[in-house]
C-alpha cells in the first residue's frame, strides 16, 4: 500500500436474524431434521416458527372435501413436529391444509403469513436410473417463494453411494 492511502474496515455483514419461518413437513423422513433446524435459527430472536402440511387432493375429488381433517396421518406429523419443538424449547403453531398443488400451498402460506424465511426438506432418493431426484415441490418453491429459501437436503445411505 502506497503512501497516502485510506484503509477503511468494511464490517462482516451480520446474519439477519429470522423474525417469521414457515416449514413445509410433509410426513417424510426429514421432517425431524428440518424442524430442529428452524428452531436452531429461531431460538436467538425468538422467531415465529408455523409448520405447515399439505395434504395433496387429487382432481377426482372436490377441493372442499374433508380429506386432511380426517387423516390420522397428518395428525401424527403435526404432534411429532410439537413434540420435536417442545424438545427444543420452542413455540410452534401447526397448520394443516389441503391443496391441489403442495408447491403453490407451502408459497401461498409463507407470502400470505409475511414469512422471511421457508424450510423445506429434501430426502435423498435416486430415480429409476440412478439419477438424483428432487421432485417438484422443492423446484417450485425456489422459483415462486417471496422470501429466504432453506433446503435442508438428507444425507445419502449407504446404498446410494454404491
Amino acid at each position: 500500500m502506497g503512501t497516502g492511502g485510506i484503509v477503511t474496515a468494511v464490517p462482516e455483514p451480520s446474519p439477519r436474524l429470522i423474525e417469521r419461518a414457515v416449514i413445509a413437513v410433509n410426513g417424510g423422513t426429514s421432517d425431524e431434521r428440518i424442524v430442529r433446524v428452524a428452531c436452531g435459527l429461531a431460538r436467538p430472536s425468538k422467531a415465529e416458527l408455523v409448520a405447515v402440511h399439505v395434504v395433496e387432493i387429487g382432481w377426482s375429488m372436490p377441493i372442499d372435501a374433508d380429506v386432511a381433517g380426517r387423516s390420522e396421518e397428518a395428525q401424527r406429523v403435526l404432534d411429532m413436529v410439537e413434540g420435536v419443538a417442545e424438545s427444543e424449547r420452542v413455540k410452534i403453531e401447526t397448520v394443516l391444509l389441503q391443496a391441489r398443488d403442495v408447491g403453490a400451498a407451502i408459497v401461498d402460506e409463507a407470502s400470505e403469513r409475511g414469512a422471511d424465511l421457508l424450510v423445506l426438506g429434501l430426502p435423498y432418493r435416486k430415480r429409476f436410473g440412478g439419477d438424483f431426484a428432487i421432485g417438484r415441490t422443492v423446484p417450485y418453491v425456489l422459483k415462486n417463494a417471496p422470501c429466504a429459501v432453506m433446503v435442508v437436503r438428507e444425507p445419502m445411505t449407504e446404498e446410494s453411494q454404491a
